[in-house]
């Protein structure tokens, strides 16, 4: 039998005597103790432990798959209105929590405060959305071809939907996934990175107190190549939703196509922002800024490549230069830090390591690119900026997920088109200019899921679609209504109606 205690925490010991509590996860309406526990540290602070964090065995999983159909079952028998005040409730107090939760959010990925805190309070939002979409879900009636038959479409739930979500949003991208799956009639099994874990946890608490069947919704933390390889490779999951890697990505598509599980799949980018001749200077300078450094540059959004025209080249990265060296790195909780640490040495040397594979390349690294020393141990890097750079260099290529970006001259607007889309990703792009003819002409023909003029490639809306194309995006798009083509099935019905009385 399982250990459980309140609220997924139990009291136990670690190396050195300290004192610590392991929190759990959540199977079948009880919290529960793992085969094993891993240690969550602060990156911005190595000696802050946030906590201890169990790791599910391949039994426990089996458990919660077992949940998770008998409860969805009952759960698509609530009523309409039963189930909105489960979501509203959920995303209510994620926004009346937002500094507490956005506190320990930061604290274990290492983003600033306030991004922190935006990203908890964005994430009530999904949850209050979608509970709205509870109430608009409306069918589709018809005559039929056939005299005296009609015709009756309407959706249902897909059944038990495996959400795996990433470290760098670890609880908005996971909100995204989790508010459609409940609010179109799901059970859910939910396996968050194992890298930041406190925030699933404290999500989890939120979802657990709801008048919800015990089992619809599990929390299964553990490593990738366990928890997660036998999720996905189970015929009981209905469908896959995933926020990573493209190899990962592509891993999970070949597991899941045996059991013919749907798919969705949000992985790499390489997102380009064009610099017109007529572009505002200082606004230019802004976006890109904030699009290549904002999370630490550890967004799948990020301005990773910035396509400058010729005309406008020398000023632009003279400004760039100066506004990355005056940026403030810092603890993620200190006052008046504008980038955190990034998440985890792995990270970091990986950071590095494509430092000098750009000076290997070719390019040169004008400012930025080096770990740097705080007053407390944690993983911090200087903010990067190479020049000269070609785009069939790799820096150009690869996803970096760095606080990096690279600066390609060009010497028109039909040279930058095709240089943003001369990559094998395709999610965002955006361009710079004061020119309608050129955002119009851009807006058509970039070959990216979402595009932008005159804003930054990162930061979307909660109520219309994300999603890329190429190896960006794989399945139905996510967020807005477009959501419930993946978390909802079309039933057609024919009814015929008979002879009046």
């Amino acid at each position: 039998m399982w250990a459980t205690a309140p609220l997924g925490r139990l009291s136990f010991h670690i190396a050195g005597d300290v004192m610590t509590e392991l929190q759990k996860n959540y199977i079948a309406g009880q919290w529960v103790a793992g085969q094993d526990a891993v240690e969550n540290r602060n990156p911005s602070d190595l000696s802050d432990l946030v906590g201890t964090y169990a790791q599910a065995s391949a039994d426990q999983l089996d458990a919660a798959l077992d949940a998770a159909a008998k409860a969805q079952a009952e759960w698509a028998g609530y009523g309409l209105e039963r189930k909105q005040a489960v979501l509203m409730a959920i995303g209510t107090e994620m926004m009346q929590r937002a500094e507490e939760l956005g506190t320990l959010l930061s604290r274990e990925e290492g983003k600033p405060l306030a991004e922190g805190r935006g990203e908890v309070y964005r994430a009530g939002q999904f949850f209050t959305y979608y509970a709205h979409e509870i109430l608009r879900q409306i069918g589709e009636n018809a005559d039929s071809v056939r005299p005296g038959v009609e015709v009756d479409v309407r959706r249902e739930p897909v059944g038990t939907v495996a959400v795996i979500s990433p470290w760098n949003f670890p609880t908005a991208t996971a909100s995204w996934k989790i508010a459609p799956a409940l609010a179109y009639g799901n059970a859910v099994i939910w396996k968050p990175a194992n890298i930041t874990p406190a925030s699933a946890v404290a999500l989890t608490e939120i979802i657990a107190r709801q008048d919800i069947p015990a089992g619809l919704f599990n929390l299964v933390m553990g490593a990738g190549r366990d928890v997660g390889q036998r999720l996905v490779e189970s015929p009981r999951v209905d469908a896959i939703s995933f926020t990573g890697s493209v190899p990962v990505g592509r891993g999970i598509a070949s597991a899941a196509v045996g059991n013919f599980t749907r798919v969705q799949m949000e992985m790499g980018s390489k997102n380009a922002l064009a610099v017109m001749d007529d572009a505002n200077l200082d606004l230019a300078v802004s976006l890109a800024l904030g699009g290549a450094f904002g999370g630490t540059g550890q967004k799948c959004t990020a301005s990773s490549r910035l396509v400058v025209h010729a005309g406008i080249h020398d000023a632009f990265v003279e400004k760039l230069i100066a506004g990355a060296e005056a940026m403030k790195v810092g603890h993620a909780l200190a006052e008046g830090t504008q980038m955190g640490p990034v998440v985890s040495q792995q990270q970091l040397d990986e950071n590095l390591a494509y430092v000098e594979l750009g000076r290997s390349e070719g390019a040169e690294l004008a400012c930025g690119g080096l770990r740097l020393e705080r007053e407390t141990e944690g993983y911090f890097m200087s903010p990067g900026v190479f020049l000269n750079t070609r785009n069939d260099m790799r820096i150009n290529r690869e996803e970096m997920f760095a606080p990096l970006t690279s600066v390609i001259r060009v010497d028109s607007y039909d040279e930058a088109l095709a240089t943003v889309n001369d990559t094998n990703f395709g999610l965002t792009a955006g361009i710079v200019t004061q020119s309608l003819a050129r955002a119009t002409h851009f807006r058509r023909n970039v070959r990216t899921g979402v595009v932008t003029v005159n804003l930054p490639t990162a930061g979307t809306d909660y109520h219309v679609p994300f999603g890329g194309r190429g190896d960006s995006s794989f399945g139905p798009r996510e967020q807005g209504v477009h959501a419930r083509d993946f978390y909802t099935v079309v039933k057609t019905a024919y009814i015929a109606a008979g002879e009046p009385a």
